[in-house]
């Protein structure tokens, strides 16, 4: 049989009502899936062929959409554990003492004890676990600057909510930095109308620039000991004149 006689479609069905007769290539074949779709293997060749650069393209992807890495240096030695884990108690007992006006200062306050719990697990934990608590730790502080920012500023919009929920689990680093930003333009905002605001705004810029310093220092001289329980106590004051606001 030569290849133009394999092309050429039979004329026994031609004419029986509702049935189409194709012709088809003896080097494609179609498959049927569950719903009933067809699917050549023109379609697989080039999703099979185009691999490569989508592989290309998703590792290239910016930093944003990228998976936070969890350091899991620090408690090097007994000492230095107990310090970051007792220097992680403050932020649960900030929590407690937050105002609670409303639903959302009522989340705020929570998820203030939430961050003083996932930072002692964290710095109390050892082996495989420590990577995921580092993960949890990272995320708890980014889920309070998210409600921090709702409680101060009720009318943000739902678009940036929901682009914070959903960057939330991959780079919470990246949704602290906003959320700080919007509370820091907030605090200024109300310290220049409320006089007695301006000490605890001029507190909370002192420990705000004091924490910074410290967390870069922290990540760029990971074995100068308790840099990070520093950073802790910095942030719990940073955080207790945030609390200020809220009143």
């Amino acid at each position: 049989m030569s290849p133009h006689t394999a092309l050429r479609p039979s004329k026994a069905l031609e004419g029986v009502h509702g049935v189409q007769v194709v012709c088809h290539s003896p080097f494609e074949f179609e498959e049927i899936n569950q719903h009933g779709d067809f699917q050549s293997t023109h379609d697989k060749s080039f999703i099979t062929a185009n691999q490569p650069l989508l592989m290309q393209v998703w590792q290239q992807r910016p930093a944003c959409l990228r998976p936070v890495r969890c350091c899991t240096q620090g408690d090097r030695n007994l000492l230095e554990t107990f310090a970051n884990v007792l220097t992680s108690l403050p932020f649960i007992a900030l929590g407690i003492q937050a105002p609670r006006k409303n639903l959302n200062t009522k989340l705020y306050a929570n998820s203030l004890i939430g961050v003083g719990v996932a930072s002692t697990l964290y710095h109390s934990s050892r082996g495989k676990l420590r990577k995921y608590l580092r993960w949890a730790d990272y995320t708890m502080i980014a889920t309070a600057t998210v409600c921090l920012s709702r409680a101060l500023r009720n009318e943000n919009s739902k678009l940036l909510m929901a682009a914070s929920a959903l960057l939330l689990p991959v780079q919470p680093l990246m949704v602290s930095a906003v959320h700080t930003g919007m509370m820091e333009v907030a605090f200024a905002k109300r310290a220049l109308k409320d006089p007695d605001l301006r000490m605890a705004h001029n507190v909370h810029k002192m420990s705000s620039l004091l924490g910074g310093v410290l967390f870069i220092a922290d990540d760029v001289l990971p074995d100068t000991p308790f840099l990070h329980a520093a950073w802790h106590l910095a942030a719990a004051v940073g955080v207790g004149t945030c609390n200020k606001l809220l009143e």
